[in-house]
């Protein structure tokens, strides 16, 4: 495996709610070769809400936005792969439901978006992106120890998925 990539990977409340939806969305991950370095479920609070979404703030969609992502709970996801970003925003779909549904009706969004503001799932665009929202997200996560420490098992694929807990797990051996 080449140079890995970290991406944050949201599934919206509206998904959460659907565990059918939400498994087939999980099965849709595995099967594109994404490694799940930290998997969480929960409630966003307003604050960390203004700040994940704070570049659309004064635009006309912002306060639906915000009232979608604190009316249930989050899936958070921090995926890595070969080209993490690309992959995953090429799995999700256009932003746009109504475009997914006709340009790509298989993608997660064509398949499970429901408006432009609950179009399923989130994806960072870009690295500083990913690291911006994964800090919002999962303060605890440590970009250091994961490039120092854990990144190695990864590329080397010394990883074993647990799907339980919808996560891949480091095999020490």
């Amino acid at each position: 495996m080449n140079k890995l990539e970290l991406t944050l990977a949201l599934m919206k409340p509206h998904l959460v709610k659907n565990p059918i939806a939400l498994q087939t969305i999980r099965n849709k991950i595995i099967a594109s070769n994404f490694k799940i370095v930290r998997s969480g479920r929960k409630m966003l609070n307003q604050e960390d809400a203004e700040k994940f979404y704070e570049e659309h703030k004064g635009k006309f969609f912002y306060n639906r936005l915000l009232t979608s992502m604190l009316s249930g709970p989050l899936e958070i996801y921090v995926l890595a792969r070969e080209e993490a970003i690309r992959y995953w925003r090429q799995l999700m779909g256009p932003t746009k439901v109504y475009k997914a549904q006709f340009d790509d009706p298989s993608s997660i969004r064509g398949e499970f978006g429901l408006s432009d503001t609950r179009n399923a799932t989130h994806g960072s665009d870009s690295p500083e992106s990913a690291i911006r929202e994964i800090k919002i997200l999962l303060p605890d996560f440590d970009f250091n120890k994961w490039n120092k420490d854990e990144k190695i098992y990864f590329e080397n694929n010394k990883v074993t998925f647990n799907s339980n807990q919808f996560i891949h797990q480091i095999d020490y051996k």
